[in-house]
């Protein structure tokens, strides 16, 4: 898919942006590939640039010196946006790294390239507020999770998510971001597995 396709089919969708509309940002967007354990940002580095991710699947996550773990807290894989959203409209330090999981290439525009486009276009104006609704309900729904799911439900909406994670990632990366040891996670998918299906 080339380029404009792409962002025609993220962009339009979700801020209803045109062909017209995203012709006029083309020439602001960059490709880069980042090999399979590589990282679009790190902790202590402020996020630059704003991403969508063309293929590969990556995961947010923080060290947590009291456990000695890492913590994983979001996944992002084809056709997302990937951000460190505080750090970048912050212009702020990252506190967290994201890593990708397999070999990845992305579409990224520069925070300065998108606040050209805030000041001179005002359906980008209004993209800009729709991504930051978009970050705001993203990290609030994963609080919400945390507190108030359980770990099947959290399991389970992971899947509708990233259908393929399963077949993506280690186990034990996705037992962290949903709070459980990976032997707890095999228990939870033992037990769907089992259940009947619905007719």
């Amino acid at each position: 898919m080339d380029k404009l396709s792409l962002l025609l089919k993220v962009l339009g969708n979700f801020a209803g942006l045109t062909e017209d509309d995203i012709s006029v940002s083309l020439p602001l967007w960059k490709e880069r590939t980042i090999a399979k354990n590589d990282y679009y940002n790190r902790q202590s580095i402020v996020c630059k640039d704003l991403g969508i991710v063309v293929k590969g699947i990556f995961r947010v996550f923080y060290y947590d010196d009291k456990t000695n773990e890492e913590k994983n807290m979001f996944f992002f894989s084809e056709d997302q946006f990937i951000v460190s959203f505080r750090s970048f409209i912050l212009q702020y330090p990252c506190a967290y790294y994201i890593e990708a999981l397999e070999e990845a290439q992305i579409l990224y525009i520069t925070y300065d390239d998108l606040h050209q486009l805030y000041n001179t276009h005002k359906c980008w104006e209004k993209f800009g507020r729709l991504l930051a609704e978009y970050f705001f309900n993203h990290s609030q729904g994963r609080v919400e999770e945390l507190l108030l799911l359980t770990h099947e439900h959290r399991y389970q909406n992971l899947l509708q998510q990233h259908p393929t994670i399963f077949q993506r990632v280690q186990s034990y990366h996705i037992a962290s971001f949903l709070g459980i040891k990976n032997q707890s996670l095999s228990r939870i998918r033992k037990r769907i597995a089992e259940r009947p299906s619905k007719p």
